[in-house]
């Protein structure tokens, strides 16, 4: 019998599919879940294009399915996987969740919060770049490839 570790890799893998997800309804390819307690409590990919709105990417997506489920403003003792690196709308509105952690995949060197340092994120919010990055790049390379 196989056992699957429920480790950064494998909802980073869950994020990634849900970003597939985006890719395949023409839309940037990011996905996102939050996990709590070791359960995906909430999954969402960016929907900019379909709900004509440019604040429904993945991660604010996430954060109200999330909410929702605990019933909770606040995401306390949660963790975002996303596959890129929050832009600063998604960072600011993931301080204001309290998030215990923020994991993600892809750098983005052009609207990544990074441009800005770490003060769009709450300061008890720990952050781990780079998991499984470069398939998430690679997803994002391949949707852009396509457009041009």
């Amino acid at each position: 019998m196989e056992t699957f570790a429920l480790d950064d890799e494998y909802f980073m893998r869950a994020a990634l599919s849900e970003a597939k997800k985006a890719f395949d309804s023409d839309e940037v390819p990011v996905g996102a879940v939050i996990v709590c307690k070791n359960r995906i409590i909430a999954r969402a990919h960016n929907m900019t294009e379909k709900l004509t709105d440019v604040t429904a990417h993945a991660e604010m997506l996430a954060f109200t399915a999330a909410s929702n489920f605990l019933g909770a403003k606040y995401l306390q003792d949660c963790t975002l996987y996303v596959t890129l690196e929050p832009c600063v709308m998604c960072a600011g509105a993931g301080f204001w969740t309290q998030l215990d952690r923020i994991v993600f995949g892809a750098s983005d060197e052009k609207r990544g919060y990074g441009l800005f340092g770490d003060k769009l994120i709450h300061p008890r919010t720990q952050i781990k770049k780079g998991v499984l990055a470069d398939e998430c790049a690679e997803l994002l390379r391949d949707f852009f490839r396509m457009k041009r």
